[in-house]
């Protein structure tokens, strides 16, 4: 696909995503220049003329040890703020993952409510839609941007991948805290497409509070049963490593995660190496770098969502309806499987 007044570009650290993206396009990725100044500071500009085009700028606005999370939000910002003063007739911004979703709502006294301040800066540059992946609140993310937000799921890539890997075996799909209850119940709706099985699912009630969390019993059943454990994230693992010790006390047989970003921050590779958890999948809209080559290995598989993002750049490019692409009513309907 490479229609004339199409523009992909992929800022330097989300580089390797942006090229999975166009290969499932037939597309190429457009030139830019990134520059960083002695004093901290940076620009980023455009060497393909934009004028007139439907710009695509991907980033994936989580920190890794080059950018923090902050330095990849503003070269965004910056960047698509360039493309407008260069009379782009479109830009979107494409972030596998995006940053300060979690902070949705006031939990304390005066707390801010982060997701509506990332909403008013994309807007202020003139951005034009976002698209991003499996925030933490959907509605929550939805009602604060004035602009398109698109929300895709990893729903049929879970799905799919655990049918191939794990659909011989008794499964039951358990959501490591109430509000994750929806997802973990769409996972299972599309297994039980897939496999034929009658699914289970069970939940562990958890609050968290200044980084610490309480757990509380597992409700649900996971006895004699393969355990697979879905969530939008895994940060440090240790709700994981809670809900996966829950399932063993419960009599799963085995545990398995399943979470979209694989953030693997803080003591997260000692936390993943538990014996509680036999294997981690995660998509790559976060780069896994931070885990041990080691631990990779022996534990965990990436899953490639770069064609959930390339078929949503189609369908928005030729204001193609995208309900087909942000259901899971159809999770038989593979569209978009791990490209290896």
């Amino acid at each position: 696909m490479k229609p004339h007044d199409l523009c992909i570009f992929a800022l330097d650290a989300s580089r390797a995503f942006g090229e999975r993206v166009v290969d499932r396009l037939d597309a190429d990725l457009c030139e830019h220049e990134e520059r960083g100044f002695e004093d901290g500071e940076h620009k980023a500009r455009p060497l393909t003329s934009v004028r007139g085009k439907d710009v695509y700028v991907i980033q994936s606005l989580h920190g890794d040890g080059t950018q923090s999370v902050n330095d990849k939000l503003c070269r965004l910002l910056f960047f698509i703020g360039a493309l407008r003063q260069a009379s782009a007739r479109r830009v979107t911004a494409v972030t596998p993952y995006l940053c300060y979703a979690r902070k949705d709502r006031q939990t304390k006294p005066r707390d801010p409510v982060t997701t509506r301040y990332i909403a008013a800066l994309f807007e202020s540059v003139g951005t034009d839609g976002i698209v991003t992946m499996d925030v933490h609140n959907t509605a929550a993310y939805q009602n604060a941007f004035r602009i398109g937000a698109e929300h895709l799921q990893a729903t049929r890539l879970f799905a799919a991948h655990i049918a191939s890997n794990h659909g011989d075996a008794a499964l039951s799909v358990v959501s490591p805290d109430a509000g994750g209850l929806k997802r973990a119940e769409q996972v299972c709706a599309a297994l039980e497409q897939l496999t034929g099985q009658a699914i289970p699912t069970a939940v562990m009630p958890k609050q968290r509070s200044e980084g610490v969390v309480t757990a509380g019993a597992l409700q649900g059943s996971v006895d004699g049963r393969r355990a697979v454990i879905v969530d939008d994230m895994i940060s440090s693992g240790t709700t994981m490593l809670h809900a996966a010790r829950a399932c063993r006390q419960g009599g799963a047989k085995s545990v398995y995660v399943a979470a979209t970003h694989g953030l693997f921050t803080g003591t997260a590779n000692d936390v993943l190496a538990d014996r509680a958890i036999d294997g981690v999948v995660v998509t790559n809209t976060v780069a896994s770098g931070r885990l041990t080559p080691e631990l990779r290995q022996a534990k965990v598989e990436v899953l490639d969502a770069g064609g959930m993002f390339a078929e949503a750049i189609r369908r928005m490019h030729f204001d193609e309806p995208m309900t087909a692409l942000l259901t899971t009513d159809d999770p038989v309907d593979h569209a978009y499987p791990p490209s290896g």
